[in-house]
């Protein structure tokens, strides 16, 4: 039999966790506004169920996820023909084959000498949970994971915080395997201190509808991967900026052991890459598509073959302590220098761009650091 006294002492127990649990710090940079479910009082789903009703309700809600949060087999299994692309150079030695969607298989984007095959994924992870608006989810320590299942802002959803959650195993033996996050039509959403790995697709994706102001801070993307796009245990398919006009600063992120797209942007973004880490990156780092505008400062580049792929969009790369005073007019401070180990080059000068920045919130900068590595990711807050 419980006793009175041990019953008190468990509500009080509850109630001094709930109210212990709450966002970290604010967002810096475009997305400072963002409050998430606000002051609403913490929740703690039991189940995937309940996560899943909580995520997508019209109810502002602060979501703590103290455990692992299962989603593979809750939607089955399935089997179809999806395609051995022209890149898996490495067929059941570590490659990825691709699942047809959006007819990637069919459309000619597979490749020359691509060939059918038969695919059988876990269903959950091609579906994204739809979340709605005004929701912070927040993990507890390292032990706050999603499994199997991507979350995805869109629709007029917004003011959004994910702060502290490691997404993980999402197919990530195929390409389309599933996205872990994704932003599509949107405003207002800071992702703070996240993992992501394992992944079959894109890491982050902002799609091509406008996404407006979105803060992505202190989050490791981490690309070791049995199954590499490249075939060299590295992933490709890292975060994808082609929203419409959208205001994205990345700041203090470690972004490691990718192949591509680390970042890939087009579509009128805005970027302010500030303070990130990139590291072991057998490919390229940055694809600035047409459309795009970069301001980079700050950032470590270390075994990085390709920090830039192709320049077609505008890109001021931080290129001197003289060069970068330019920057304190619009970005209220002078830009700082970005440091190389073992890579390649990074060269931009554009600046007609740079008022772009004028009258917005603008994340502070520091002297480029390696330690970025160990300040990012989950656990830490």
């Amino acid at each position: 039999m419980i006793t009175p006294t041990y019953m008190l002492v468990g509500i009080y127990t509850l109630l001094g966790q709930a109210a212990a649990v709450g966002v970290v710090g604010t967002a810096p940079g475009f997305a400072a506004s963002t409050t998430g479910g606000g002051s609403a009082t913490p929740g703690y789903p039991a189940d995937i169920a309940e996560l899943t009703t909580w995520l997508t309700d019209d109810v502002a809600r602060v979501i703590v996820l103290n455990k692992e949060y299962n989603f593979i087999g809750s939607e089955g299994s399935v089997t179809e023909t999806g395609c051995r692309p022209a890149s898996n150079t490495c067929p059941d030695n570590g490659g990825q084959d691709a699942i047809n969607h959006a007819d990637w298989c069919t459309n000619g984007n597979a490749g020359t000498g691509s060939t059918d095959i038969e695919v059988t994924y876990d269903a959950a992870g091609v579906t994204p949970i739809n979340l709605g608006s005004n929701k912070s989810i927040i993990g507890v320590g390292s032990a706050g994971v999603i499994k199997g299942k991507g979350l995805r802002i869109a629709n007029g959803a917004e003011n959004v915080i994910i702060q502290n959650i490691h997404i993980t195993d999402l197919n990530p033996q195929y390409i389309w395997g599933g996205d872990a996050i994704t932003v599509a039509g949107s405003d207002l959403v800071w992702i703070d201190h996240c993992k992501i790995s394992l992944i079959g697709r894109q890491m982050f994706v902002a799609g091509t509808t406008a996404s407006n102001r979105l803060t992505i801070s202190n989050t490791e993307f981490d690309g070791v991967t049995t199954n590499s796009a490249t075939c060299d245990g590295h992933h490709y398919w890292a975060i994808y900026l082609l929203g419409s006009n959208d205001l994205v600063t990345m700041k203090g992120n470690y972004i490691h052991h990718t192949s591509g797209r680390s970042p890939k942007m087009g579509g009128n973004t805005l970027l302010h890459a500030v303070n990130n880490y990139f590291y072991a990156n057998t490919g390229h780092a940055f694809d600035i598509e047409t459309g795009a505008y970069v301001v980079a400062e700050g950032n470590v580049f270390q075994n990085v073959v390709t920090p830039l792929l192709a320049k077609v969009g505008s890109l001021f790369a931080s290129p001197s302590t003289a060069a970068n005073t330019v920057c304190n007019t619009y970005l209220g401070h002078d830009c700082q220098v970005n440091t190389f180990g073992s890579s390649g080059t990074f060269v931009g000068t554009d600046t007609g761009f740079l008022s772009d920045f004028s009258g917005k919130t603008i994340a502070t900068a520091a002297a480029a650091s390696a330690d970025i590595a160990t300040s990012a990711g989950v656990g830490l807050i």
